[in-house]
């Protein structure tokens, strides 16, 4: 059974920074693509970032500049670093990990900015 985990979401006050992890059970980090996804209230989840197995990074336009997408090979884990955090930021941000047509989510890390 493959479970997935967030981990690193808090409350933050605007402006600040955040680093966001994931690592899994039941399936090899390294070997998946990963995608950082985040869902606001009321809202459909949308792509943040993404890193390919061998560390090729894509961002939509709307996440370029603020959002680092990373991967630690030993650690097996993967990041999500976040700066310059405003309100709007606010969400669960979810982990997602390919690999051939298996995809697999975990259950998401709230993250809050607010003062």
């Amino acid at each position: 059974q493959v479970q997935v985990a967030e981990s690193g979401g808090g409350l933050v006050q605007p402006g600040g920074s955040l680093r966001v992890s994931c690592v899994a059970s039941g399936v090899d980090v390294n070997d998946c693509n990963m995608g950082w996804y985040r869902q606001k209230p009321g809202k459909e989840r949308e792509l943040v970032a993404l890193i390919t197995s061998d560390g090729r990074t894509n961002y939509p336009s709307s996440m370029k500049g603020r959002f680092t997408i990373s991967r630690d090979n030993d650690k097996k884990t993967g990041y999500l670093q976040m700066n310059s955090l405003k309100p709007d930021d606010t969400a669960v941000y979810y982990c997602n990990l390919t690999t051939g047509p298996w995809s697999y989510w975990g259950q998401g890390t709230q993250v809050t900015v607010s003062s």
